[in-house]
This record gives C-alpha cells, sequence and structure tokens, in this order.
C-alpha cells in the first residue's frame, strides 16, 4: 500500500499526511499511525486516504523516499511534531512542506488556528467525532479511532488548496512557503548538550559540580533511552542539580535529596554515585552563557517597535506572533542601540523584512518616526 500511495502522489506531485504519535511516559513518542491523502480520480471527491499502521509491519521505504523528493508537495497541519517524529522514525528528510496553520497565520486567521476550526471557516465543513486522546498505541483500534484518524488527512488537500490560492491572489505564497521551510530540520533528538544548558540553576554550580552535572545529564539519558521513558522519570532536573552540587560519596548522602525518584535510588543509586566519581574526572565544560540584561533605556524602543509590528501585522492581517515576539524585538533594539556588529535578526530578513523589518530598522536609526493622525498610528519618513 506504501509502493502504491508513494507512486500516485509522484504522478500528482502532491500528498497530505498526519500522524498519531503516543509520547506520554516514553522516551520519545512512538509513532503509531499515518494518515495520507492523495489525489485520485477514481475516488469520491477526487482523493484518496489511507490509515496506515506502522505498528503493524509497515514499509515505510517509499513513502519516506516520495517525502524526501523535493518535486512533491507534502501539505501538513501543525507540522512540526509530526515532521520531527517522521524523521526519526522513516530515517527520512522532509522536504517541499506547505503548512496549513502557518498559511493561515499570512490570511487574517490565528496564528494557532485548529485543523477543525480552518475546515470549518475555509470549506464550510464541520468535522465529526473527537479521539484526540485516545491510546493510539493499543491494538485493535476500533473503526471510530481509523475514521477519526482518517478525517485528519481527508481535506488536507482541499484545504491546502484553498489556502495556497487566497495566498497567490494577496502576493503572500511565497512568504508561506518560506515560512514552511523551516519546520523541515524540525527534530525531537535529545541532544545532552542543550539539555545540559538549560538545567535550573546552572550557573550557581563551581566547574567540578558542571562536570558532574554534565555526566549526570549523558548518564540519565543513556538510562532513559534503555527504559522508554522520559528522563525525567529517572532523575528530575532539580535532583539532578542537587546530586551535582553535593556530590554525595554514598547512598546515604542520596537519600538526603529531595526529588530523587525512589527507584533510581534503591535501584539504581550505585550507578548514579559512579556517574559522579566519573564527573568529577572529567574535563569541566564552559561556564553557561551570561543572560543578557535589558538595559531599562531600551523599553520605549521595544514599546516603538513593538507598535510598528503590530500595525503592519492588523494593516496587513498577518498575524503578529509569525513577525516578531517581544523577546526578538529586545534583542534587535539592543544591538542596534549599542552599534553591536551582527545585528541582524529573523525579523530583518525574508518576508519579515519585506513587510516590516526594514521599516524597523529605519526606526531605530532615526529615519522613520510614529505618528497619531485622526485617532489612528501611522508612520512617516522623517
Amino acid at each position: 500500500m506504501s509502493r502504491e500511495i508513494a507512486e500516485r502522489a509522484t504522478e500528482h506531485g502532491r500528498l497530505a499526511i498526519d500522524t498519531e504519535f503516543v509520547s506520554e511516559r516514553r522516551y520519545q513518542a512512538l509513532l503509531c499511525l499515518a494518515q495520507v491523502a492523495v489525489p485520485d480520480s477514481r475516488e469520491e471527491q477526487g482523493v484518496r486516504t489511507d490509515v496506515l499502521d506502522p505498528l503493524d509491519g509497515l514499509d515505510p521505504a517509499p513513502l519516506a523516499a516520495t517525502l524526501a523528493d523535493p518535486d512533491i508537495e507534502v501539505v501538513m497541519h501543525s507540522g512540526r511534531q509530526d515532521v520531527a517524529i517522521l524523521r526519526r522514525s522513516w530515517e527520512t528528510e522532509i522536504r517541499n512542506v506547505f503548512d496549513t496553520q502557518v498559511a493561515a497565520g499570512f490570511l487574517g486567521f490565528g496564528n494557532q488556528e485548529s485543523y477543525e476550526s480552518l475546515v470549518r471557516k475555509v470549506l464550510s465543513v464541520r468535522l465529526q467525532g473527537s479521539e484526540g486522546f485516545t491510546r493510539w498505541d493499543r491494538r485493535p483500534l476500533s473503526e471510530q479511532q481509523i475514521e477519526y484518524a482518517r478525517d485528519d488527512a481527508r481535506l488536507l488537500l482541499a484545504l491546502g488548496d484553498e489556502l495556497e490560492r487566497r495566498l497567490d491572489e494577496r502576493g503572500r505564497l511565497a512568504w508561506a512557503r518560506e515560512e514552511c521551510r523551516a519546520l523541515e530540520q524540525a527534530t525531537d533528538e535529545r541532544d545532552p548538550e542543550r539539555i545540559y544548558l538549560r538545567l535550573p540553576r546552572l550557573a550557581r554550580l563551581d566547574v567540578t559540580q558542571r562536570a558532574v552535572a554534565r555526566e549526570l545529564v549523558e548518564w540519565r539519558e543513556h538510562m532513559a533511552r534503555g527504559m522508554d521513558r522520559p528522563a525525567g522519570f529517572v532523575l528530575p532536573d532539580q535532583a539532578l542539580v542537587e546530586i551535582a552540587r553535593r556530590l554525595p560519596r554514598r547512598l546515604e548522602d542520596l537519600e538526603q535529596i529531595r526529588a530523587l525518584p525512589p527507584q533510581t535510588l534503591h535501584r539504581r543509586g550505585e550507578r548514579v554515585l559512579r556517574a559522579v566519581e566519573t564527573g568529577r574526572e572529567r574535563e569541566p565544560p564552559p561556564p553557561p552563557p551570561e543572560t543578557p540584561r535589558r538595559d531599562a533605556r531600551d523599553a520605549p524602543l521595544i514599546a516603538l517597535a513593538q507598535a510598528l509590528v503590530r500595525h503592519r501585522s492588523q494593516e496587513s492581517g498577518v498575524a503578529v506572533e509569525l513577525i516578531a515576539t517581544q523577546s526578538e524585538l529586545a534583542s534587535l533594539v539592543g544591538v542596534r542601540r549599542r552599534g553591536e556588529e551582527g545585528g541582524e535578526r529573523r525579523v530583518t530578513q525574508g518576508w519579515r523584512r519585506e513587510l516590516v523589518g526594514g521599516e524597523l530598522l529605519e526606526l531605530l536609526a532615526g529615519r522613520r518616526s510614529l505618528v497619531v493622525r485622526d485617532g489612528r498610528l501611522q508612520d512617516s519618513e522623517s
């Protein structure tokens, strides 16, 4: 079935895909179903929709190759997690993504518009049923569950068509495609270095304690992966940092640490202590980067930048969350006011620069001003 779907997708240059997965109580999400829709004139409404079961001997290779083909458009909705899971589970890249949730943000819809809501507002169709919180890893699945899953992909191609048509009419299709390209790199692989840098109170640890914390992160990831359990089930962050701070040598020392799971203390306590000793001897990681302090003098400029971004968002109908976050604007203001090199930010690149980023740079350079006329915010060149 996977090969037949791949051939039809290649023939028409398009497919839609959605997934069902289970992430609770697991180290990484388990792919449980893949719902795929492809154009097919022989089927009702010209679309064939199949529900594929990766837990039942599915060979994903033909479909995985199709997803990696840049000449085939892959239509998804809120696809970041789907892309990450498929890349890992099927060992493939996913190219030419068109995400209907992302696209909707360029057309005056909310930045987090649900699939059900978009289908209702754009296609005037109401989806039935609700099995979103079912245990997708249990077999057999009921017919109701399968039909719910099928519905998640059945209208994706039609929804993508209509959104693309509207975007093309407004000259924003290229913007949406540019934004969707970032999804191709989505991943759920766990990087021990990033996990280490996100530990709480890391900056309070000395060099030896940081080395132990890094070792404990690696040990925890190894254990959690082998057990297929969340890392926090093995050792919560708070307990990990406290172990690194205290540098225990005996089980009695571990018993004094709050938030340490009993199963870790009693079943793996000796291994925790060995990880502590190994960490004492390893090369300590560099100190964590300091969080940039925001200068109070930046606040008025940040407010002006936010006003301009919101003005352009309301004027264009592009969701403000797509354009720039407050932290991104604060970062841009900080580097520009201080005249630092490398002041480019996401908001000053690509479609964002075209919409408002160029004006932001002019505003911060004093070459553009914001005024109120007839009770409305306007901008003008200085």
